[in-house]
Parts: C-alpha cells; sequence; structure tokens
C-alpha cells in the first residue's frame, strides 16, 4: 500500500512539473517576442531623434558660419580704414621729410659758402698776424732797448715785485685776523684760564728713578750681599731692580725704571733689614708677599683718584692701571697727581664754558693711562692710552680726548682742547717738573739755534727757564709786516724739531733806529 502511495505520489509530483514546464516555456516566448518588439520600438525612436538632432546641427552650424563670417566681414572693413589712416599720414611725412631734405640741400649750401668766407678769413688773419708779430717784436726790441732788461729778466722783476706784495698783504691779513681774534678770544681764554688756576692748588711729589733704602748700620751692607753674592742676586732675580752698594754710609740705592718694581723691592728689602734674616728663600717669600701687598694698593689707589675726582662706572683694568700711574712719574713729576690735577683744570674750565664738567674730568684723570703700559707696548703714550680707553668701554669724545692731547691726531671737540690746555698747564707751572742740568742746557741752546738759522735774525735769547724765546732781528731785512710769518715758522719748526713739557713763546722784536752826528 504504502508503495502505491508512493508511486502515485511520485507520478503526480511529476505531472506538476512537467506542467509547470510547460508553461514557463510558453511564458519566456511570449516575453521574448515582447523585447524585439520593445527593442524594434526604441531603435526606430532613436533614429528619429538622430534625425532630428543632426538637422539642428546643421542649422545651428550654419547659423555660425554665418556670424563668424559677418564678424570677418566687420573686421576687414576696420582694417581697411586704418590701411587708408595710415597711408594718409606716411604720406604727410613723406612730404615732411622732403621738405627736410631740401632745407638740409640749402643749409648745405649756406655751410659751403660760409667755409669759404672763414677760410677766407683765416688767411686775412694769419697775415695780419704775421704783421702783428713783426710789429710785436719790433716793439720788444725796442722796449729791451729802453728798459735794457731782457724779456726774462723783466719776468723775474714782476715775479719778485709780485711776490714781494703779497707776502706783505698775507701778512697784513694774518696781523689783522689775529688782532681781531685776540680782542675776544685771548681776554676770556686768559680769563678762564686764570680763574682754573686759582681755584686749583694741587700737591705736588717729585720722584726719580732711584730709590734709597736707609740700614742701621754698613755691616748689614754685607747680610745683604750674602756669601758669594747670592743674596743679592736672589733679590734682583725675585724683583728685576738693581742693587747698588757703594760707599755711601748706610744706605743701599735700588735702580730701575719699572717703579712699581722698584717700589716692592724697597718695601722687601727694609722688612728683610728689619727682620734680619736674609737669605733666598726668605727673599722670594718676602717679594711675593710685598707684591700681593702692592697690587692691593695700586686696585685702592686707583679707585680713590677715581671717586675723588667723581668718575664713576671706570672699568676694573682701567682703575688697576689708574693706580700704577702712582709709581710712574715724567719730568720728575708724579704721572696720577698730574692726571688728578689736569682733571680738576679740565672741570673747571668746562664750567665755565657750559660743557659736561663730568665726562671732561673723566678725560682728564684717563689722559695719561697710556704711560702705564707704555715701557711694554709700542708707540705713543696717547695713542695708546686711546686704544686701552675704546677697549675698555670709555665713550667716543674721551678716547678721541686722550689720543689727540699730545696733537698725535688733530683734535676737534672742545673736550679735546680742554685736555690739550689742562696738561700744558699742570706741566708748565713753576716747580712742577725738574731736569737734568745737561738736558736742560742743550734744550736751551737748540731753541736758540733754531730762532738763529732764519735769515735775518741778529740775536736770539732763551728766557724763563726755555719757556720763552726772544729774537732780535735786523730791520733792513725783515719789515714790521714780515715779523708775524717769521714768529709763526719759528715757532712750527720749535715744535716740529724739539721735545718740551708745556709751551713756548715766540717773540719776534725789530727796532728802526736813526743816527745822525751834529758836527
Amino acid at each position: 500500500m504504502e508503495v502505491f502511495y508512493l508511486l502515485v505520489s511520485t507520478i503526480l509530483g511529476l505531472g506538476v512539473g512537467l506542467a509547470a514546464g510547460i508553461w514557463l516555456t510558453k511564458r519566456r516566448t511570449v516575453d521574448t517576442v515582447d523585447s524585439i518588439k520593445e527593442i524594434e520600438r526604441l531603435k526606430k525612436d532613436a533614429q528619429t531623434e538622430a534625425e532630428r538632432l543632426r538637422k539642428e546641427a546643421r542649422i545651428q552650424g550654419q547659423e555660425e558660419i554665418f556670424q563668424l563670417k559677418k564678424e570677418a566681414e566687420k573686421e576687414i572693413k576696420e582694417w581697411k580704414v586704418e590701411l587708408r589712416s595710415q597711408e594718409g599720414r606716411l604720406q604727410q611725412k613723406e612730404q615732411q621729410v622732403n621738405r627736410k631734405y631740401e632745407l638740409v640741400d640749402h643749409k648745405e649750401i649756406e655751410v659751403l659758402e660760409k667755409e669759404k668766407a672763414l677760410q677766407q678769413l683765416e688767411h686775412t688773419i694769419k697775415e695780419k698776424g704775421n704783421e702783428i708779430k713783426d710789429l710785436v717784436n719790433k716793439q720788444r726790441g725796442q722796449l729791451e732797448k729802453i728798459s735794457g732788461m731782457s724779456v726774462q729778466e723783466a719776468k723775474d722783476y714782476l715775479l719778485e715785485t709780485l711776490e714781494t706784495e703779497v707776502r706783505q698783504d698775507a701778512s697784513k691779513l694774518i696781523k689783522k685776523i689775529e688782532t681781531e681774534t685776540n680782542d675776544t678770544a685771548e681776554k676770556r681764554s686768559k680769563e678762564i684760564i686764570s680763574l682754573a688756576i686759582s681755584r686749583y692748588a694741587g700737591e705736588y711729589i717729585a720722584e726719580r728713578t732711584v730709590s734709597v733704602v736707609h740700614l742701621p748700620s754698613d755691616e748689614m751692607k754685607g747680610r745683604i750681599i750674602g756669601r758669594e753674592g747670592r743674596n743679592i742676586r736672589a733679590i734682583e732675580a725675585a724683583t728685576g731692580i738693581d742693587l747698588i752698594i757703594d760707599d755711601t754710609p748706610e744706605a743701599v740705592l735700588l735702580s730701575g725704571f719699572n717703579s712699581v718694581r722698584r717700589e716692592v723691592a724697597r718695601i722687601a728689602l727694609e722688612r728683610l733689614v728689619a727682620d734680619g734674616r736674609i737669605h733666598p728663600a726668605r727673599i722670594e717669600e718676602v717679594v711675593k708677599k710685598v707684591e700681593k701687598e702692592i697690587d692691593t694698593t695700586i686696585r685702592e689707589t686707583g679707585e680713590q683718584a677715581a671717586f675723588d675726582i667723581g668718575a664713576y662706572g671706570i672699568h676694573a683694568e682701567l682703575i688697576k692701571l689708574l693706580g700704577k700711574l702712582r709709581f710712574r712719574t715724567s719730568y720728575a713729576q708724579n704721572v696720577l697727581q698730574h692726571s688728578i690735577e689736569v682733571a680738576f683744570l679740565c672741570g673747571i674750565m668746562a664750567s665755565e664754558l657750559g660743557i659736561n664738567v663730568k665726562k671732561a674730568k673723566r678725560a682728564g684723570l684717563l689722559h695719561d693711562i697710556g704711560k702705564a703700559v707704555d715701557h711694554e707696548v709700542e708707540g705713543p703714550h696717547a695713542i695708546i692710552g686711546a686704544d686701552l680707553a675704546k677697549k675698555y668701554g670709555e665713550s667716543q669724545d674721551i678716547v678721541h680726548a686722550i689720543s689727540a692731547h699730545h696733537e698725535d691726531v688733530k683734535p676737534n671737540t672742545v673736550m679735546a682742547v680742554l685736555v690739550q690746555a689742562a696738561d700744558a698747564l699742570s706741566g708748565a707751572r713753576p716747580g712742577a717738573r725738574r731736569e737734568m742740568l745737561e738736558s736742560y742746557v742743550r734744550r736751551l741752546e737748540d731753541l736758540e739755534g733754531i730762532a738763529k738759522s732764519f735769515t735775518g735774525v741778529q740775536k736770539s735769547y732763551a728766557i724763563q727757564a726755555g719757556r720763552e724765546i726772544r729774537i732780535v732781528v735786523l730791520s733792513d731785512k725783515v719789515s714790521d709786516v714780515e715779523t708775524p710769518l717769521l714768529c709763526r715758522e719759528v715757532a712750527k719748526k720749535i715744535e716740529s724739531e724739539l721735545s718740551y713739557p708745556g709751551q713756548i713763546k715766540v717773540t719776534v722784536i725789530r727796532e728802526t733806529r736813526a743816527v745822525e752826528y751834529a758836527k
């Protein structure tokens, strides 16, 4: 039974499947036919649309071609108008050029005619020139006969006369300018300088290159020398100073140009003599200790000098160099005291002139700072000092004043001139400096010799310890108007050939005497 049901179910299933397949087949065939018809319809519609688009494109292209043609014709028309305009302008220019050519031809003819006239004129001038030359030669010969002088002699005479007149005029002008200037400037400058000198009275300390150490007895000399001279050699090696032990009773001389080392040697030797223990090891120990003390003293001295002047903010190295100036002398004048004096004088004169007093004092204090190292660095101490001041941050005005105070650089500021004047005042006042007799006499002789080397000088006298020279001239060789020139030339030659402290006054004296005897 089950098999029967199974068989029946199978047959039914096959029948249903067969029926479904037939139905699907018929359905697919119908869809295919519909699709073909749709494709045909779409193809026909596409062809119709394409034909329409083709017609529209043809119409639009024809319109664009017509428009382009129209624009081209318009441009061609404009070009033709422009070409006609240019053609008209070219014709006008051609006419102008033709007219100019005609003018040039006319001018050329005129130039040729003028050239011919010039040639004729040159020929005439040449003939006249020969005539004039002959006439001039004839007149020159007649003038030479009348005057008794040749042409060259006449030229020399005229030049000599002209030179004499020019020199006289120059002398008169110089004298007039000096007189007008002295009426105003000299009076005011004397007042300022006198006021500065009267208001400042500085201390004066004179030192030399030799120091003296006093001994309790002459027996101490032997102990200083030591066995086979070992002690004296140790002192000289440690200090760099020469010890001179001679017949001077109870004294030893210390000689050396370095004043700081000489001071170290003096203090160290005094302590060794007081202590009594003198041997090489003790000498080195004492010298090192004294050197440290001197360094401290140098710094404190520089700080005190800056404080006294009121110059604040000076670099520590410049302070140290200022302190070293305490042990430096110039013509036996203590350089630190001289610098302080110059600073005060600069301040006094600056206050009278209405310029910066503090800056003037600072420049005066530092003006000789180069002397602290001039034995170590080559060059003038003014230039060395200016380089040091610039290196350690001083202003340009102060640097220039330092470099110009001895005319190594031309002074171009009021402060530089003030430092020059204060330096001369400090060094020139009586008793400020001392010189050796030989150099003093030689300087006086050189001064008088320079004055006598000029033509027309009869006698010369150096007076006031070489601060002034008076020159007596021959009245028949030097006129009144030539005396200012002679005075100036002598001063310039003294400046260029002599080295001297302060300044030298040059006075030229001319006297005219008339002598007659009654018989």
